[in-house]
């Protein structure tokens, strides 16, 4: 592949400012997306607006409103917890498999949870742990302890390890570009 360069990028070269080279494609990173690859980005854009509708956040919220209390952070696991990651799977796997059957014609939640496994570096934590909790009991059930322990006020508090320092003695400063948050060192 024949590549033009500006001079200024070369560090001297030909009269006119331009110099030809030869470059690979691989110097540049390019890489030839496969339609799989593009299918696949193009669930994953859905899911991410999914997730992101009212519709979707009120009947995940609601769920996990009706059976928060019911979870314990043990290591023993009650029998009632099968019955809810069912009833939850039936609702918001079939709730976002509808979805996406509406935006997608021909979408295949087996095929995109295959696809799933060999892209999940690719996907954004949010969305990749929101898609484990159909598929992981442990992480459902984890979900539903940190909802439990937000809700009951226990969640993680990060306040009292969190200094103001000044980072600077200029008055002429703004005070917010002259401050920083450092964690305190417990003992």
């Amino acid at each position: 592949m024949i590549t033009f360069l500006p001079h200024n990028l070369l560090g001297g070269g030909g009269e006119d400012g331009v110099e030809m080279q030869d470059l690979d494609e691989e110097d540049f990173g390019v890489s030839k997306s496969s339609d799989a690859d593009a299918e696949f980005d193009a669930v994953v854009g859905n899911i991410e607006d999914i997730i992101m509708e009212d519709d979707f956040q009120q009947l995940q919220q609601s769920f996990m409103e009706k059976y928060y209390q019911e979870f314990e952070d043990t290591e023993e696991n009650k029998l009632i917890y099968t019955a809810i990651f069912n009833e939850y799977i039936e609702l918001l796997e079939k709730y976002l498999e509808q979805q996406l059957l509406e935006r997608i014609p021909g979408f295949s939640m087996s095929a995109f949870i295959q696809s799933l496994q060999q892209h999940k570096e690719e996907v954004s934590g949010d969305i990749f742990d929101m898609l484990l909790t159909f598929t992981d009991f442990m992480a459902f059930k984890e979900m539903f302890i940190d909802y439990r322990a937000e809700k009951e006020g226990r969640g993680l508090d990060f306040s009292s390890d969190l200094v103001v320092k000044c980072l600077s003695s200029s008055p002429s400063k703004p005070l917010a570009s002259s401050m920083a948050l450092e964690p305190t060192k417990s003992d």
